[in-house]
C-alpha cells in the first residue's frame, strides 16, 4: 500500500475514503438508531434522477444529484411522518420514480456517457481533487450541525415522545436529519456507488452499536471502522486487482459477520460465567 501512495489517484482515493468515513460515522449512527435504512436506500436510488438531469441539461451530475436527493429526502421524510399507512410503499414508489427518471433522461441525452457506471458502482480511484474539497465542506457542515443540535438529535433518536413533550421541534429535526442523509449519499456515490452505498452508511454504525451505547462513542467508533474498512479495501483491491468499491463493501460485510459472532460468543461466555458463579 505504501508504494501505491506514490500515485496521485491512490492518495486521492485514500483521502476520499477517510472523509466519507467521517460522514458515515455520524450520519450512519442516526440511520441505525432511528431505523430509517429504507428511507436512506430510497434517497440513494432517487439521487440517480439528479444524475440524469445533469446529463440532460448539461450541468454537473453531482450538483444534480445533490438537488434531486434533497428533494427526494424532503418528500420521503414528509411521507414517513404524515402517512400512517403504506408509507413504505409510497417511499418505494419515489425510489423507483427517481431511478426511472434518471435512466430515461440519460437515454434522451445524445452522446456517449463514459463515466455513467461510476455513479452506480462507484469510482473511488477516479475522485478528483475538487471532489475532495466538496467532501471536506460537507463533513464540516455535518459536524457543525450535529454538534450544535446534539441534545435535540439525541432526544429524537432515543425517545421521540419525550422530545415532543420537551418542545423539541421533532418534525423540523427529522427533515434536517434526512437532508443530511441526502448529502452523505452524494458523498458516498463517488466512492462506492448508489447500489452499494447503503452498506457503507450502515455497517460501521451497526457494528459500533453492538459494543457501545453512548451515541458519541458510537459515532467515533463507526467513523474509525469506516476508515479501517476503506483503507483495507483499497489495499486489497490494489493488491488483488479487484474493483475498489465492491472490495470495501465486502470487507465491511465480513467485519459485520465477525462482530455478530464475537458478540454471540461474548454473551454465551458471560452467561456461562454467571451460571458457574451462582
Amino acid at each position: 500500500m505504501i508504494e501505491a501512495l506514490q500515485f496521485d489517484f491512490m492518495r486521492n482515493a485514500l483521502l476520499a475514503g477517510l472523509l466519507v468515513s467521517i460522514a458515515c460515522g455520524i450520519i450512519g449512527t442516526f440511520v441505525v438508531l432511528n431505523r430509517i435504512v429504507f428511507i436512506s436506500g430510497g434517497i440513494a436510488h432517487a439521487a440517480y434522477g439528479g444524475v440524469g438531469l445533469g446529463y440532460f441539461f448539461g450541468f454537473s451530475p453531482i450538483l444534480g444529484a445533490v438537488g434531486f436527493s434533497l428533494l427526494a429526502a424532503l418528500g420521503m421524510g414528509l411521507v414517513q411522518r404524515h402517512t400512517r399507512q403504506r408509507a413504505d410503499t409510497l417511499i418505494g414508489v419515489l425510489w423507483a420514480l427517481g431511478m426511472a427518471t434518471g435512466i430515461i433522461l440519460i437515454d434522451l441525452t445524445p452522446g456517449y456517457k463514459a463515466d455513467l457506471l461510476s455513479y452506480l458502482f462507484g469510482s473511488i480511484l477516479a475522485v478528483p481533487t475538487g471532489d475532495l474539497w466538496l467532501m471536506l465542506g460537507l463533513d464540516l457542515v455535518i459536524v457543525a450541525l450535529v454538534a450544535l443540535l446534539y441534545k435535540e438529535l439525541l432526544a429524537l433518536s432515543f425517545d421521540e415522545t419525550y422530545a415532543t413533550v420537551a418542545n423539541v421541534p421533532v418534525g423540523a429535526l427529522s427533515l434536517l436529519l434526512i437532508g443530511l442523509i441526502a448529502l452523505t449519499v452524494v458523498m458516498l456515490m463517488r466512492v462506492v456507488g448508489l447500489i452499494l452505498l447503503i452498506a457503507l452508511l450502515t455497517i460501521p454504525a451497526a457494528i459500533a452499536g453492538q459494543f457501545v451505547r453512548d451515541m458519541r462513542a458510537m459515532m467515533l467508533l463507526a467513523g474509525g471502522l469506516g476508515m479501517l474498512f476503506t483503507t483495507l479495501g483499497l489495499w486489497l483491491s490494489y493488491t488483488l486487482n479487484l474493483t475498489s468499491g465492491a472490495t470495501i463493501i465486502l470487507v465491511s460485510a465480513v467485519a459485520f459477520l465477525l462482530s455478530l459472532g464475537l458478540r454471540a460468543f461474548t454473551s454465551r461466555s458471560v452467561r456461562a460465567t454467571g451460571e458457574f458463579g451462582a
